[in-house]
């Protein structure tokens, strides 16, 4: 059965920081991507960035336009965990962000990811 759970969601000023991070146990295969998604109230949930990699290595990243040189998307390898670096943070980036994984490759669409954690609130103020 495969569990995905995020942490590090929190109140931050804008122009400030937060780390979001992403395990998920389970999996048969260490070949898979991992979605950041996230859904305000009253929006259809987009995708923030995404990662997939091969035997350990990072081969592919995407970041929405509006996260992109504000967002890093990483893997630890060792902790077998995905992080979202987020710098920069504005008011609209509050939402509550969910991660996904699924065995294929990078998409925008939630569909194609089969198994979603439960999420975590970011929240910035102005």
């Amino acid at each position: 059965q495969v569990q995905v759970v995020e942490s590090g969601g929190g109140l931050v000023q804008a122009g400030g920081s937060l780390r979001l991070s992403c395990t998920a146990s389970g999996m048969t295969s260490d070949n898979y991507v991992m979605g950041w998604f996230r859904q305000a109230p009253g929006t259809e949930r987009e995708m923030v960035s995404c990662i997939t990699w091969t035997d350990g290595r990072t081969v592919y990243t995407d970041y929405a336009d509006s996260v992109k040189g504000r967002f890093t998307v990483s893997r630890d390898n060792a902790k077998r965990m995905v992080e979202l670096q987020m710098n920069s943070l504005k008011p609209e980036d509050t939402a509550k962000y969910y991660c996904a994984t699924s065995y294929g490759v990078c998409s925008a669409s939630p569909r194609n990811y089969r198994y979603w954690g439960q999420g975590t609130q970011v929240t910035v103020s102005s």
